[in-house]
């Protein structure tokens, strides 16, 4: 047990899956009387996340790093150069053990700040390839953790370590009876939930609801459409809308049979470790990194999903993605059940903790 005047600097966000993984800590180094806080951006979703938890927020100035030239990169200089000037006083004041980053624009000023201050810095990367984010953050870091086993050969400038994907024990202790009554749903019917990410993905939605007489015939649906995505007019039978799932989520992975997703890799393994096969819809380079593409590849690689790219997006492609899991069903739950890394947020904070005391 440490002494209750420890403290520990948590950062990440811009997305969902840049914060969840603090959210999961920070319970944890709370048992251990350390106490967190959150460094984030002034109007970003980790806002939004961390602010319904009972602990100090710190706001700094961000910009967002892009890969091209750009005007609006040079303004974001100047922002992410006073972002380094909040998180110091931040860090000179709170005198944390360490900061841990989960990545995000927002990160970045914190990790300079953190290694100007010397004051140890580890970093969580959860995709194959990793993010610009966390390329240049890695250069300051006194580690960074990795999702994927073939990430950690990419940080060439920082010491890099393989831990797996976090394990949500919740998400694999759902209760059917609990998820047959929130839909209204049987055993007749396979079910498929459909997750759009945090935002919801307006083409799937779109599909979704252009279809979902067809789709009904042999399915039943759960469909997360993303705040402010619903479509109230719709009420059938065998279809359900949630705008999103919190606490509610293990009871309807507990009654679906296959899923169909995004695939950011903090939710693509928690159905992998869920054991749920999955029908993976990347975001494209249009609208991403390419990131999600890479964390297709390498799950439909390891027989976990089938990918289906969304300008592909159509009745047949979809209906023919669906056949061969239904058919191939057993064997892809049986080499999910083979995939035996990950850890547990209590042993993640357990180990940043003693890499600090060292």
């Amino acid at each position: 047990m440490v002494s209750e005047s420890k403290k520990v600097m948590l950062t990440g966000g811009g997305t969902v899956g840049h914060v969840m993984l603090n959210k999961l800590l920070i319970p944890e180094f709370q048992k251990q009387n350390i106490e967190p806080h959150y460094i984030g951006s002034k109007k970003g979703i980790e806002k939004d996340i961390i602010s319904e938890l009972d602990i100090p927020y710190h706001e700094i100035s961000s910009g967002k790093l892009r890969r091209y030239l750009s005007f609006e990169n040079l303004k974001d200089i100047f922002k992410v150069l006073k972002g380094v000037t909040d998180a110091k006083k931040i860090l000179k004041r709170e005198q944390p053990l360490f900061v841990f980053s989960k990545g995000g624009f927002v990160s970045v000023p914190v990790v300079l700040a953190a290694a100007a201050k010397d004051v140890p810095v580890y970093i969580h990367e959860s995709d194959l390839t990793p993010g610009l984010a966390n390329r240049i953050a890695s250069k300051f870091a006194t580690k960074v953790f990795c999702t994927f086993e073939a990430t950690a050969e990419q940080f060439t400038d920082a010491k890099a370590e393989y831990l797996g994907p976090v394990i949500r024990p919740d998400l694999q202790e759902g209760n059917k009876d609990e998820g047959y009554a929130l839909t209204g749903f049987n055993s007749d019917k396979p079910v498929v939930i459909i997750m759009g990410g945090s935002l919801g993905a307006k083409k799937i939605n779109d599909f979704v609801h252009e279809h979902i007489d067809v789709l009904t015939e042999k399915y039943q649906l759960i469909h997360l459409t993303g705040k402010g995505n619903m479509n109230k007019k719709i009420q059938k039978a065998g279809y359900k809308q949630f705008e999103f799932a919190g606490d509610e989520l293990a009871d309807l992975l507990a009654i679906s049979d296959i899923v169909l997703s995004r695939s950011g890799s903090n939710a693509i393994f928690e159905l992998l470790l869920a054991k749920k096969p999955m029908i993976l819809i990347p975001l494209g380079l249009d609208q991403s990194r390419g990131d999600q593409i890479q964390n297709a590849k390498h799950f439909k690689k390891e027989g976990y999903a089938e990918v289906l790219k969304e300008e592909d997006l159509n009745l047949e492609n979809l209906q023919e993605k669906l056949e061969f899991i239904e058919e191939n069903y057993g064997d892809i739950t049986s080499k999910m059940t083979q995939f035996k890394h990950g850890f547990n947020p209590a042993e993640l904070a357990d180990k940043l903790i003693g890499e600090a005391s060292v």
